[in-house]
């Protein structure tokens, strides 16, 4: 087979590949966006309201999605989020944390499709644009470790916005409880008014306060997504609060006013550091990089390396 044909089919399959990802995406957030507004359904209903519920088979079981898509991910729910083990369930619980923190709306099941699809995918590319099992490996072996990666920098990233926004967000929770508001309402105020992330975890909140989860479980909840030091400083003092008594809006002014000055200090930090930081990233993909560029320039030169005989 020709290298060229190799190549077609290679990134034929990438496309074939990233459709049905970006299907399955589209596709579970329209499911969530609907199971958000059912919820949102029964926290806002009264005594006596009927409330609609999903439509049901003249057996009386709620219809199920169908598609080779639903198929396979049903496939591989149960051999991952079903599994009969407790360590491979406390696995997809964490795996399930880690992609709600990334604000990733994926399933288990589906990121580990996705895990095995890139590393297959790569190989097959690497194999066909280099000829050389070597190089095939190598891409196989950045497939496996790009989605974490990628996944962790999106934690992080998330995460450092959220904590970029926090100090005007407790500015606008004591504005609201010096206005007459409850701690609930404020953080339903947050929740309506400010930008992402910060408003999608206080609606979240929200809701899970509308539901009957206590206010300290729901803000605790809202530390576990996050996993923020600033938040946590604030959900611990609120909770205190709610202890021993005490002005808090005053509280949330002075940590607000702490965590303006810890951002500030960071973003000098990072500032001071950048160029180091980019010059251990260079060494660091230097090696690997400039081997792949020889190889794709001449790979007569670099052949000696990787040849066996």
């Amino acid at each position: 087979m020709s290298p060229v044909v190799f190549a077609l089919e290679a990134v034929g399959a990438l496309a074939i590949f990233v459709a049905i990802a970006v299907a399955g995406m589209r596709r579970t957030k329209s499911r969530e966006s609907e199971l958000d507004a059912r919820v949102q359904r029964f926290a806002e209903a009264g005594a006596g309201m009927v409330i609609n519920m999903p439509q049901q088979s003249d057996d009386g079981a709620a219809e199920a999605p169908s598609g080779p898509l639903a198929t396979l991910r049903a496939r591989l729910g149960r051999r991952t989020e079903s599994a009969g083990n407790a360590a491979q369930r406390a696995r997809n619980a964490n795996l399930a944390e880690a992609l709600a923190r990334a604000d990733v709306k994926l399933r288990p099941a589906e990121w580990y499709l996705i895990r095995l699809g890139s590393v297959v995918i790569l190989a097959l590319i690497g194999f066909a644009v280099y000829r050389n099992a070597i190089f095939a490996l190598i891409l196989a072996v950045i497939g496996v470790f790009a989605p974490p990666l990628v996944l962790r920098f999106r934690e992080r990233r998330r995460s450092r916005r959220f904590n970029d926004q926090l100090g005007d967000v407790l500015t606008l929770l004591s504005n609201g409880l010096k206005a007459g508001y409850s701690f609930p309402q404020a953080m339903g105020s947050i929740a309506r008014s400010a930008n992402p992330p910060v408003a999608e975890e206080f609606s979240r909140a929200t809701r899970e306060v509308q539901l009957g989860v206590a206010t300290d479980d729901a803000l605790t909840h809202m530390v576990t997504r996050i996993r923020s030091e600033d938040l946590d400083l604030v959900v611990t003092a609120v909770q205190i609060q709610r202890v021993v008594g005490g002005n808090l809006a005053e509280i949330l002014d002075n940590i607000a006013f702490t965590i303006r000055e810890r951002v500030r200090i960071k973003g000098e930090i990072r500032t001071l550091t950048a160029q180091a930081r980019a010059s251990s990233y260079i060494i660091t993909a230097l090696p690997v990089g400039l081997a792949l560029i020889l190889q794709a320039i001449n790979p007569s030169y670099i052949g000696p390396l990787l040849s066996f005989k």
